[in-house]
């Protein structure tokens, strides 16, 4: 017996905090009976059925995928406009994405059917660093990378980067290209450093989630994780957790 918002999240239907809000809301049912209750047990071989959907249990999989320009990071869109989901057709699995990406950032996205790994991976207690190269208007100063390095408020909190590099200038066209590193979950949080110094952003496109990067893969190109990165991922942000409830 488990939690049931544990089994809806192992189940690939949502994240657990999603799951719980949905119990919350009297929308799953458990051998029909509605349940509201978040620390109400269930097996797999209930019949739980959530917005009147009977939920399965799937076999875990998990993709790291090279977004392109112009994809919203949705399982769908009422604009008719182009989601990740759309490459994910030979699939077979329900699938959705791990955070998200605006629609004019590319590179590295995670997806996959297991709402408990999305969670962890989400939840910015993990601090798993994301690095991003971000081409900018103007030419960005070396007093202006020190102040993102000192730390920016955003939403009510100081925002650290990991680490932030001026990877180069060019002063004919008046652009510069950083490199910026960083493990928070705040919105739109790169795009928002960079208008805290005065410039604004042309292209943005995450290159690492971790230790894991693009390499070979073209842009709408996807792979499979191998179970070893999806257990080092997993131990990431599962270390990170315990040290900062001990900090």
């Amino acid at each position: 017996m488990e939690r049931l918002q544990k089994i809806i999240a192992e189940a690939g239907y949502c994240s657990r905090r999603k799951a719980e809000e949905l119990i919350k809301q009297g929308k799953v049912f458990v051998n029909g009976k509605k349940v509201c209750e978040l620390g109400t047990k269930a097996s797999f071989g209930d019949q739980i059925l959530i917005e009147g959907k009977l939920i399965e249990y799937q076999e875990k999989e998990y993709y790291l995928f090279y977004k392109p320009r112009g994809v919203v990071t949705t399982t769908k869109d009422d604009k008719g406009r182009k989601t990740v989901l759309d490459f994910f057709d030979d699939v077979g699995k329900r699938i959705y994405p791990v955070g998200r990406l605006d629609y004019d950032t590319t590179g590295l996205l995670l997806l996959t059917n297991d709402g408990e790994f999305a969670n962890l991976m989400m939840h910015p207690k993990s601090k798993i660093d994301k690095l991003y190269v971000v081409k900018v208007k103007g030419i960005v100063t070396p007093n202006e990378v020190k102040k993102l390095k000192v730390g920016v408020k955003l939403d009510d909190k100081v925002i650290y980067p990991s680490r932030v590099k001026l990877k180069r200038i060019d002063k004919k066209k008046m652009t510069s290209i950083l490199e910026i590193t960083i493990h928070d979950g705040v919105n739109h949080e790169v795009k928002r450093l960079i208008k805290y110094i005065g410039h604004e952003v042309i292209k943005l496109k995450r290159e690492a989630f971790g230790f894991l990067t693009l390499g070979s893969l073209k842009s709408g190109e996807k792979r499979k994780l191998t179970p070893k990165e999806v257990k080092v991922l997993y131990n990431m942000a599962v270390s990170e957790t315990i040290n900062k409830k001990k900090n």
